[in-house]
């Protein structure tokens, strides 16, 4: 397993290597943005979102292994998930709300400030802790995926006046480097945790400096922002009359429901079926993390051109199957969800979406929790599966209801908008 798990990173990173140097070669060439005024903006946010991001991914490949060197039980290392996951599910819907009148720079820091006292109840043992520990990552979660993005976006429009267009170049580039910080965190987590012979607590420790940086930097570099307040009752209220009033919308909340709460289940189940068999965590994490990022690598090329448990090697493949698919699923899922659901209602249609994607991931942890281990998790994988079938048709029912939308086609390259590269 231990040879499987380096040889599978290797061939992966070559892999997408060899994919994105296609790719680069083949793009036709575009202008470059050379205003520097964009290009330092763009690095002022980049530095502190990576920093961000980069704390984030380091404390995932340990952190069932933490549970389970306290020596928690698996249904008690479920609850803490499922804590972690309630956390989100709540925190998410109020997290706009509280970005806007807070502040997005003030909420950024508060990201800071709350994922470093996550971390820090890592170090200790008891229970109670613990789970205040995965509702203060509930909350750090719903902040990074809100606030950071709100701040960007208002800066770029409102402060500096640079063109809307430039807006998804910096995102898809953020997108590609978030796959890179994940893979060199698993890295990095399995150097400290296994390698130095720290231990599985290690990596939380170590991502707070980064989560300290990152607020530093924002503090002294970034402009706070403000914007209007909507009432949460009318953000939820026009999300649900938005969500049942156009099928499209209803249907492309079924697919991200089904299959995203198949990976958070997914996330809790590859620990416990790879480390007994000696798989060194942190690489196997950056194996997923490779494959996703072959998958988003296969996706831009795409569209640039138009279990056995007991047998570990073929588990580790089938996951890195399943990264692979996210890979390819998160970028054509933000494609859709730009063209399908209006600007004014995205904030409250999303929050519609992970009430049922958070409900069932909840569900079926709590569903593993109460079965004997090897049969729940045998059990576990055959629901997934049956999950992703209906996934499947709620995809074909999608594309029965848009096939003919011109406005989902992705463009030619050759029609691209102009997009400035750093």
């Amino acid at each position: 397993m231990l040879v499987t798990a380096y040889l599978s990173f290797v061939g992966l990173l070559a892999s997408c290597l060899g994919l994105e140097l296609s790719r680069c070669r083949a793009k036709p060439p575009g202008r470059a943005c050379s205003n520097p005024s964009f290009l330092q903006f763009q690095l002022d946010f980049y530095q502190v979102y990576f920093l961000a991001l980069a704390a984030d991914w380091l404390q995932a490949p340990y952190l069932y292994k933490l549970y389970q060197h306290y020596h928690f039980l698996e249904g008690q290392i479920a609850i803490l998930y499922v804590c972690g996951l309630a956390s989100t599910v709540l925190f998410g819907l109020v997290a706009s709300s509280l970005v806007d009148w807070l502040g997005r720079k003030k909420s950024c820091v508060l990201f800071s400030l709350t994922y470093s006292l996550c971390c820090l109840t890592k170090l200790s043992q008891d229970y109670f802790v613990l789970l205040v520990g995965r509702a203060l990552g509930g909350l750090s979660t719903a902040l990074l995926f809100s606030a950071f993005e709100a701040w960007y976006i208002h800066e770029h429009v409102e402060r500096h006046d640079f063109p809307a267009e430039w807006i998804p170049a910096t995102f898809a580039r953020a997108a590609f480097w978030n796959h890179v910080l994940a893979v060199a965190a698993g890295v990095a987590a399995e150097a400290v945790a296994s390698w130095m012979g720290l231990g599985p607590v290690a990596p939380f420790v170590a991502a707070i400096p980064l989560l300290a940086l990152a607020g530093a930097l924002a503090l002294r570099s970034w402009g706070e922002n403000y914007d209007r307040q909507r009432a949460f009752s009318k953000t939820c209220a026009g999300g649900l009359r938005c969500l049942l009033s156009d099928r499209r919308v209803l249907l492309l909340g079924v697919i991200q429901a089904l299959f995203e709460s198949v990976i958070f289940i997914f996330v809790f189940l590859w620990t416990p079926v790879l480390d007994p068999h000696g798989a060194p965590l942190g690489i196997v994490f950056s194996s997923f993390m490779a494959a996703s990022l072959l998958g988003s690598s296969l996706y831009r090329i795409a569209t640039s051109k138009s279990p056995g448990q007991e047998n570990p090697v073929e588990s580790f493949i089938a996951f890195l199957l399943i990264e692979l698919a996210c890979g390819l699923y998160f970028p054509s899922m933000s494609f859709l969800r730009r063209k399908v659901i209006p600007e004014t209602e995205q904030a409250g249609v999303l929050n519609w979406f992970r009430v049922p994607l958070h409900l069932l991931a909840c569900l079926g942890l709590l569903v593993l929790h109460d079965s004997d281990r090897k049969t729940g998790t045998r059990n576990m994988f055959s629901i997934c599966s049956a999950v992703m079938v209906m996934t499947l048709l709620a995809v074909v029912g999608l594309f029965t209801v848009v096939r003919h939308d011109a406005e989902l086609r992705v463009p030619s390259p050759t029609g691209e908008p102009y997009a400035p590269e750093l």
